[in-house]
């Protein structure tokens, strides 16, 4: 039997043993066959253990946790032997949630609390322990001094096993977009009518308890007082930064009295970023060994620019590692004299030199008025040895920050300088670590029975 004529592909033959309408349902409902029932309930016996393969990522952050000095979290637990009360989560839990949430790009803790019920991985690093999203945010916001500490755990035991040595260090800076609106900046006369309106309700929700104690249950009650108590304490630090604002503008030759704050984020800064555009932010800056790629200083600032922030993070990294690097590569937005004056006792500094307004002018020749180490850093960067050096700059620090921004930071779920520095100092601790897995894998605990990644010894080694 053959199709009509004018049909696609007309003359072929119907495949044989099908039959067409009426006759092929008949044969499917004589059919005794099994189709999908996806509403059916199973139940599998199965350990959290068995979930993940030797070597998964879960398990190397686990084993780097284990390592970990946690006595600092512990100290702090309320929940002792003897006492009354629920025992308290291990903070090695809530670490390895936000080390794996952050190598997997989440950084929601509503999204990390999810992701421990359905999860495989999240689960197991839970190991049956149940988490909320409140624990989860309290504790990364807290923690700044211990994961600092931790930072400098991590370099220093990589440093011990030979794969950082300071010879070169690199410095970038990577604005990051905060948790305000640009509508929430206003001027001192707005901000100290919000203040005054926040305090008028804090009375006024008093009254209305001491009236009618009974309108709300004491949980609603300690909520409104706790956010219009928050609002109140944001638009006292806005008015408080506002002096430190109007000074910014008056360097930049513009009125001070235009000097605005933001209502929900005090420390947000308007910043220009990548893009060209102007949007609430924070920069974010990391120190990074360039022979290992390894983080070994992490800051937040609440300023646009990189100037001035050389100097503090040299000394950082001596207070870190105990020494200071022999080189250190920066980008245009560090050269400021100053900072090369103060640097230049410490390290080596490499940096681009300004092209000067007159052409016929050498750039790299001292000037009348520079220092000693102006001079010699003019001299130095004129060099071939010196630009060639120069130029594992951007393979350095931008490689880094473009690892950090793959990893999710690009906007900021948390207020505050002191969470966002939290934030901040987890995707180095995350960064250090997978560099730990690829340069050092013995610091990962391998082979133990918690860690689970004894194969990857083998494939590392």
């Amino acid at each position: 039997m053959t199709k009509q004529s004018g049909e696609l592909f007309e003359g072929l033959p119907e495949a044989e043993g099908v039959e067409p309408g009426p006759a092929r349902e008949a044969n499917r409902t004589a059919a005794r066959v099994l189709l999908p029932n996806r509403k059916q309930l199973e139940f599998r016996a199965s350990d959290l253990e068995s979930l993940l393969p030797e070597g998964h990522r879960a398990r190397l952050v686990w084993g780097f946790v284990e390592g970990c000095d946690l006595s600092a979290l512990y100290e702090g637990i309320k929940s002792r032997e003897g006492t009354a009360g629920r025992d308290a989560i291990a903070p090695e839990i809530l670490l390895a949630l936000w080390l794996y949430a952050t190598l997997e790009g989440v950084g929601a803790a509503r999204a990390v609390a999810r992701l421990s019920e359905s999860h495989d991985a999240y689960r197991w690093i839970c190991g049956g322990v149940q988490v909320n999203y409140h624990t989860l945010s309290d504790f990364r916001g807290a923690h700044g001094e211990v994961l600092d500490a931790l930072l400098s755990e991590s370099v220093a035991s990589l440093m011990a096993a030979g794969v950082v040595k300071l010879a070169r260090v690199a410095q970038d800076g990577v604005r990051v977009r905060a948790s305000a609106g640009a509508g929430s900046f206003r001027r001192e006369d707005k901000l100290k009518g919000y203040l005054e309106e926040a305090r008028a309700r804090v009375q006024a929700l008093k009254r209305e308890i001491d009236e009618d104690p009974g309108a709300l249950t004491r949980r609603q009650a300690v909520a409104r007082e706790r956010a219009i108590r928050q609002r109140e304490e944001r638009i006292a630090k806005a008015l408080a930064r506002l002096p430190e604002l109007a000074e910014i503008k008056r360097r930049q030759g513009k009125k001070a009295e235009e000097a605005r704050a933001s209502s929900t984020d005090p420390d947000a800064t308007v910043m220009k970023m990548g893009d060209g555009g102007f949007r609430p932010a924070y920069n974010a800056q990391y120190a990074t060994d360039g022979e290992s790629q390894v983080i070994v200083g992490a800051e937040v600032v609440t300023v646009g620019s990189d100037q001035g922030q050389l100097a503090p993070m040299v000394e950082q990294v001596n207070t870190r590692c105990g020494e200071y690097p022999q080189q250190w590569l920066v980008d245009g937005g560090y050269n400021s004299h100053e900072q090369i004056e103060a640097a230049a006792q410490r390290t080596e500094v490499y940096a681009p030199v300004p092209k000067p307004k007159d052409v016929n002018t050498d750039p790299h020749q001292p000037k009348l008025g520079d220092s000693e180490a102006v001079a010699a850093w003019r001299l130095r960067m004129a060099s071939a040895e010196a630009k060639a050096i120069y130029k594992n700059r951007a393979a350095v620090a931008e490689c880094v920050n473009a690892q950090a921004r793959n990893r999710g930071l690009t906007r900021l779920l948390v207020r505050g300088k002191a969470k966002v520095r939290c934030v901040v100092l987890l995707y180095a601790l995350a960064h250090n670590l997978m560099r730990m897995v690829a340069l050092a894998p013995q610091l990962i605990g391998i082979g133990t029975t918690t860690s689970s990644v004894a194969g990857l010894a083998v494939a590392t080694g």
